[in-house]
């Protein structure tokens, strides 16, 4: 798994910074304090089988990554990963970065930590050896919550609006009084918006609409303790009852076996004709077909759609079509932001690792995040 904002942020760097906008407080203690990321409970070195590695294999591409991250793993060798050749180096490695797959895993029967470039994990923990191996996941939890949060209310506050309506007429320059077609101008004020997954993303997406005066309401699979501006937390088992009170519907759940196709059409039938779906979390949670019905049968007001299944959407697919739709291109988590906050996890995993202390957000691999 590779991710190009991480690489070109090693190229910006390694080419002294320019023009690159670095988040605030992008030191290890101010991304920790930031955004709230959690510490595992023992130090790492409790754990079986670890032992100071000797070798770090690291996703390739771009120069300047080694001296970035040396200082952080004294004494330990970081070896940048060679196209094609990734599982022959592996085969010496005791930790990865930036790199899950079988052919690695198969071949690195030493790797002992894994760490991801993405909060979502669901395509390494599921790979064969994982789990029965015991490795050490850990990923980007929370990082990218306030800019993906952002997206989510720039989409409801377009629908409320009537933005995609008025995208429309505008591409036919067509000076219009009044709502669009077919829609209704309202406010976020007062509405309740129900977010599936209280986690990080979740948590941040919660925080702006209470900020907007909108009642909040949530899921967990955990508990239902919550923070103050969330009104009330539920289980699994209540989301349909939840859905029939909401105003919009946010998908912010981690995709695992318990999460795949829980949008389904009882769900969409549950939901109010005047409210809408946004998903910004994984497309397999949602079966599309039922969704395309309830979007084209009027069961629910319009979807938000930051990622799809399948994903890319092919050019005929019935979503693009479909009323009342905005769909981007998995962008949720672009911004003018510096990637220096992701880094600095990068750098302060790998000197947790090498001495053997506190890991910073540890993958639960039975759950799946």
């Amino acid at each position: 798994m590779k991710a190009n904002w991480v690489w070109a942020a090693v190229a910006t760097l390694a080419a002294g910074g320019a023009g690159a906008q670095q988040q605030p407080n992008a030191t290890a203690a101010g991304v920790i304090e930031h955004f709230g990321l959690e510490q595992a409970a023992t130090p790492v070195s409790e754990r079986p089988g670890w032992r100071k590695p000797k070798r770090v294999l690291v996703a390739g591409g771009f120069p300047g990554i080694v001296e970035m991250l040396q200082p952080s793993a004294p004494g330990v060798e970081i070896v940048v990963a060679e196209p094609g050749k990734e599982a022959a180096q592996a085969a010496k490695a005791d930790a990865v970065i930036g790199l899950c797959s079988p052919e690695i895993l198969a071949a690195g029967k030493s790797i002992r930590w894994i760490q991801l470039f993405t909060a979502g994990v669901e395509r390494c923990v599921s790979l064969p050896g994982v789990a029965e191996r015991d490795i050490l996941v850990t990923n980007m939890q929370r990082i990218g919550g306030p800019v993906i949060a952002e997206h989510v209310m720039a989409m409801a506050l377009g629908f409320v609006r009537g933005l995609d309506g008025y995208l429309a007429l505008q591409d036919r320059s067509e000076w219009r009084r009044g709502p669009p077609p077919g829609r209704r101008m309202s406010v976020v004020e007062g509405k309740t918006m129900l977010v599936v997954g209280l986690g990080g993303i979740g948590t941040e997406v919660a925080k702006r609409a209470h900020a907007l005066g909108m009642k909040v309401t949530a899921t967990r699979n955990s508990s239902r303790t919550g923070p103050e501006f969330v009104s009330y937390v539920g289980l699994p088992d209540e989301l349909q009852k939840l859905a029939s009170e909401a105003d919009f519907v946010v998908n912010a759940a981690p995709l695992t076996p318990q999460t795949t196709g829980i949008f389904d059409a009882a769900f969409f039938a549950k939901m109010k004709p005047t409210a809408y779906f946004i998903n910004i979390a994984r497309g397999r949670s949602v079966v599309t077909s039922a969704l395309v019905d309830a979007l084209d049968s009027g069961k629910i007001a319009g979807a938000g759609l930051d990622v799809t299944d399948p994903e890319p959407l092919p050019p005929d697919h019935p979503l693009w079509k479909a009323p009342n739709v905005i769909i981007t291109p998995h962008v949720a988590n672009e911004s003018d932001l510096g990637t220096e906050s992701e880094l600095s996890v990068v750098r302060e995993n790998l000197r947790r690792y090498v001495a053997g202390e506190r890991m910073l957000s540890v993958v639960d691999v039975k759950r799946g995040y």
